[in-house]
């Protein structure tokens, strides 16, 4: 089985399921010398840790990174540094009575009919529990960036029909949503807790925003930046598209809208998203994404079993009423890695 591998000059291999033993990431391309913040690292696997955020799983992992190799006295060596992190809460008898149905709006049906064997437990390797092992990588990744003078921040626009007024990004870290409208946070964690109560799920809308990145990352044609972070974002299971800058929008525009003028001085506006022609220009780099609902719910739906016979399904267990809060950090690693591979094609690792 292929397709657990990302990346260029910078690689991530993550391995494990959600309800087995361990999962993990080797991370093959880090530049040597560079100090890790061990207790940075851990605060940002709690963003997404399972029992972290009372408006998520009941699940309640540690997510305690444990580093196996790549770093001698706390400095990364450049060799390939290995990361385990340890499942510890998996109860995976809440998924023996499902075991032989196929879960709608899971992977169940397509894993089984591509491999003819599948993790019923939790979803395997298709479960966004694997994001916990991108997560670690990215957050190394983002550390490196920083020290560049590179900053991503991802933030919550939309959870459902609410949606946010404001863009204060010193709001984010001040609520449970990570959104950067205080007001429109609340009203968020009050439809979450409402979908909870009602065994239902919603999605929502992230916006990412990169400052401080240097005009030339990125290649013409196959390597464009904007295609790289394209493939990183819709990785992440849940993930249903990508705009960058404009967007959707561009399509109403006039090309006199739309252009970014230039001065001497700098651009005059950022239309484009921090990147022309796939090289980034030097401008803030900005893209939303739409997550769909979480897909396990506990209401009856219609499926089919093993046989393929007509079978009714309730998935119980421990789930998220919105994947979109824990997400949001996933959308910060995987744009990490990418840039800093980008940044590692154009300047080398020293």
């Amino acid at each position: 089985m292929g397709g657990n591998t990302f990346g260029t000059s910078l690689q991530i291999t993550t391995y494990g399921e959600s309800h087995g033993h361990a999962l993990g990431v080797i991370i093959d391309g880090l530049e040597p010398g560079f100090t890790i913040d061990l207790d940075d690292l851990s605060f940002q696997m709690s963003r997404r840790r399972p029992g972290g955020n009372r408006l998520g799983t009941e699940r309640n992992e540690a997510d305690a990174v444990e580093i196996l190799s790549g770093i001698f006295e706390g400095k990364t060596t450049g060799t390939p540094l290995s990361i385990i992190i340890r499942n510890t809460n998996q109860r995976s008898h809440d998924y023996t009575d499902i075991s032989r149905f196929f879960r709608p709006g899971h992977a169940d049906f397509t894993w089984q009919k591509k491999f003819g064997i599948r993790d019923w437990r939790g979803g395997g390797r298709s479960s966004g529990r694997e994001t916990a092992a991108r997560l670690a990588a990215g957050a190394i990744a983002m550390q490196i960036l920083r020290s560049k003078g590179i900053v991503i921040t991802a933030y919550t626009t939309q959870i459902g029909s609410v949606i946010a007024k404001k863009r204060d990004l010193s709001a984010v870290t001040e609520n449970l949503v990570s959104c950067c409208d205080s007001e429109a946070a609340r009203e968020m964690e009050q439809l979450i807790d409402s979908c909870r109560e009602s065994k239902e799920s919603v999605g929502g809308i992230i916006e990412c925003l990169v400052t401080g990145c240097p005009v030339g990352l990125g290649e013409p044609v196959f390597q464009k930046t904007e295609a790289l972070l394209a493939h990183a974002i819709l990785s992440i299971g849940a993930t249903r598209g990508i705009e960058f800058g404009e967007g959707f929008l561009s399509a109403q525009m006039t090309g006199s809208q739309h252009n970014d003028p230039i001065s001497p001085e700098g651009f005059l506006s950022n239309h484009a998203g921090g990147i022309n022609g796939g090289i980034t220009n030097g401008e803030d780099i900005f893209f939303r994404v739409p997550v769909k609902p979480t897909a396990s719910i506990e209401q009856p739906q219609k499926t089919i079993d093993l046989e393929g016979q007509s079978q009714t399904i309730v998935v119980k267990g421990r789930h998220d009423p919105s994947i979109v809060v824990r997400i949001v950090p996933v959308i910060e690693a995987m744009t990490a890695l990418t840039l800093l591979s980008l940044y590692y094609d154009q300047f080398g690792r020293s």
